[in-house]
């Protein structure tokens, strides 16, 4: 049943939705499609087009309904499926291509903005269907719209599989060339992970784990907004007080998202799986993560102490979070996108925000380093590196990471490129020329890191 909420927490919602740009970024419907393999890729497609036009038939009329009720902005409705990889490996013939085409089809056909889960776990190596979607992907996202991609080459207990690290290094870069006529804009339906999550419903890296149910309805709510207003009504306050404000506007934002998934799941007469309480900024002013820190004090962000500025944030964003609700997950936390946030671009334009220090605010933030754009004529092998630097910091930190980098074919360091909508614009930023090919090609699998070793 629906959380119980009082009239108080609803005017302050209706002037949050208002003032304060709080929305819930999206409502994602979770479907298993293990059930929809078959020896046929065109049964195969056929199965897949059928089962989620069926289970998601009602998605977008039903957050619809809850956002014009409740005067809750819900921004997308999306659809994470099982790892296409998983799903496409009985098939005999056929292109994984056509399995992306059935999900594009019938993301159309209910209306939602995004679906995720052409998607490959690829940790500990490559099965015969791995293979096969990960090549597939350029040619997958050059041709839908809806599409995303996530590729999962390490974890914790596992370690780093270099092998897939170097391949996803070349997809990249050949998925930027097919969509070079968008800016690369394939690119940004592809990421990266380390110890990706089963549950996450923020694309672009969402799919429907093993672990979960036939359907379940999982939420993503932001509020960055929200918790710069709250700062800025307490410039005194020291940074133990600021934790506490932020704790305390989580919670609210939490609450609100956790009323609007459970009212969903009823009417779809499914389970309501986790809220992710992610602050994911947008291109509004006024929607910016980086404007958080740098009303905590910091006069750019980029700049020293930021790393522990976005670390006190995150922290008491899950906090917060956790005492609102019971069913946190996904990623939750602070998302630090430069092309989505307008002061993370405006950081990189005028030279305080380096690709370093990105990688370095990664080890605190929600995921990982996103949205950023590089030179086009970055090499695989450096897109590679960054990549295994990204997931060795999820892997030894027991957290998840991710590379989302679009290297923007014709454009150089400096050039600014338009992605439009919430992808918003980015300054491409400069890499490393030192070469890394003799250590990315070297292959095989980084080890787990140790945890313990007591005497």
């Amino acid at each position: 049943m629906p959380v119980n909420v009082s009239s108080e927490e609803i005017m302050q919602t209706i002037r949050m939705t208002q003032f304060q740009n709080l929305d819930v970024r999206t409502i994602t419907m979770g479907i298993s499609l293990r059930d929809c393999a078959h020896s046929s890729m065109a049964r195969a497609a056929g199965n897949i087009y059928d089962k989620i036009t069926r289970k998601a038939e009602r998605l977008a009329p039903v957050g619809e309904a809850i956002s014009r009720e409740y005067g809750i902005p819900i921004i997308h409705k999306r659809i994470a499926v099982t790892p296409m990889a998983l799903v496409g490996e009985s098939c005999r013939d056929g292109s994984y291509e056509d399995l992306a085409l059935a999900m594009e089809k019938a993301a159309v056909a209910v209306g939602v903005n995004f679906i995720g889960g052409f998607s490959a776990l690829v940790h500990k190596g490559f099965t015969a269907g791995d293979e096969r979607l990960i090549e597939a992907i350029p040619a997958a996202l050059s041709q839908t719209g809806r599409v995303c991609a996530s590729v999962n080459v390490g974890t914790t207990k596992a370690g780093i599989n270099m092998d897939a690290v170097w391949r996803m290094g070349n997809v990249i870069k050949e998925t930027a060339e097919r969509t070079r006529d968008q800016n690369a804009i394939g690119c940004a339906k592809l990421v990266v992970f380390c110890n990706a999550p089963e549950d996450n419903p923020f694309m672009a890296g969402a799919f429907h784990g093993i672990g979960e149910p036939e359907t379940v309805i999982n939420i993503g709510v932001s509020g960055p907004g929200v918790v710069l207003d709250a700062i800025r009504k307490h410039p005194g306050a020291d940074l133990g007080e600021l934790s506490s404000v932020i704790k305390r506007t989580a919670f609210k934002i939490t609450r609100m998202g956790e009323l609007v998934g459970r009212l969903a799941a009823e009417r779809l007469q499914t389970s309501f799986g986790i809220l992710d309480l992610s602050l994911a900024p947008t291109p509004a002013i006024g929607d910016s993560v980086s404007d958080i820190l740098e009303a905590m004090g910091l006069e750019r962000t980029g700049g020293h102490g930021t790393t522990a500025a976005l670390a006190l944030l995150n922290d008491a964003v899950k906090k917060g979070g956790a005492m609102a609700s019971s069913h946190v997950g996904g990623l939750s936390g602070a998302f630090i996108p430069v092309s989505e946030d307008a002061g993370m671009a405006r950081a990189v334009e005028v030279g305080a925000l380096s690709v370093d220090k990105l990688e370095s605010m990664t080890c605190v933030c929600s995921v990982g380093m996103d949205m950023f754009a590089v030179p086009g004529d970055t090499p695989p092998e450096i897109i590679a590196a960054m990549i295994a630097d990204e997931a060795a910091i999820g892997m030894v930190n027991k957290k998840t990471t991710a590379v989302r980098v679009i290297p923007v074919p014709g454009k150089k360091a400096g050039d600014r490129v338009e992605f439009g909508g919430l992808l918003g614009a980015a300054p491409v930023m400069g890499v490393h020329a030192w070469d890394a090919s003799v250590f990315v090609r070297r292959g095989g699998r980084i080890p787990a890191p140790i945890h313990a070793l007591n005497n």
